[in-house]
């Protein structure tokens, strides 16, 4: 992967950045989303946060590769705190983290935001944590896409502000799009769950001082994907 030709899951979380956005990337390891949509001409302006100096300095070498520099503002910061004022963002992008991490980052940083932007998260799990934290901070989810890549399983997950937005259990475990939807990628990753499921289920019939709520947690679950794969 590079500045020119990204992973499959950011070329679909690139796909949902509007034409001529102001981007935030946040944790943008590297820079590769923003640089590539800039080069791209996809969009106006963009901000490529990072925490970490390895990625930051390797973002700001990509930009100065490039000339991007009075286009793409590479910063040192923790979280959505790479989001100015002036940057008049408009969409902010989370990749490759955990959903738990990401809520952690909505949560300690939700001040930055305006309240007006589109959120765009491809979490490496967690997705259900990350779905009821938008539900519950005034959210909806507007779409949701699952893909397989280097045989695991990815869900970009698109929220715009949407007060009103009351999800059940089982739509903030399979993504209330993606159960609208129920593609065959999304079929085909909830049959390799429930097969794990059910080992670890019977797993636990033989094992000794197994949590209640785990196991009971794990047989919901069962019924509810068994439901879905009818």
């Amino acid at each position: 992967m590079n500045e020119q030709t990204l992973s499959m899951r950011l070329e679909r979380v690139a796909a949902h950045v509007p034409a001529g956005a102001r981007l935030a990337d946040i944790g943008s390891d590297h820079g590769y989303l923003p640089v590539a949509l800039m080069l791209r001409g996809r969009i106006e302006h963009a901000v490529a946060g990072e925490v970490a100096l390895t990625p930051f300095h390797s973002a700001q070498r990509k930009v100065r590769k490039h000339g991007l520099e009075q286009q793409v503002s590479v910063r040192l910061a923790d979280g959505l705190a790479a989001i100015e004022p002036a940057d008049r963002i408009n969409t902010v992008s989370i990749c490759g983290m955990g959903g738990e991490t990401m809520c952690e980052i909505l949560q300690r940083g939700k001040h930055y935001l305006s309240g007006a932007e589109r959120l765009i998260f491809q979490p490496n799990g967690g997705e259900r944590e990350l779905r009821t934290w938008l539900m519950e901070n005034g959210y909806q989810i507007e779409q949701e896409e699952l893909l397989r890549e280097n045989r695991f399983d990815y869900e970009i997950i698109v929220a715009v502000p949407g007060a009103g937005s009351a999800y059940s259990a089982e739509q903030l475990f399979f993504g209330p799009r993606l159960l609208q939807a129920r593609s065959e990628a999304f079929l085909a990753k909830w049959r390799r769950v429930l097969r794990q499921r059910q080992q670890t289920l019977a797993h636990f019939e033989h094992a000794q001082a197994v949590p209640q709520d785990k196991a009971r947690e794990f047989s919901k679950q069962v019924e509810w994907i068994t439901q879905v794969l009818g």
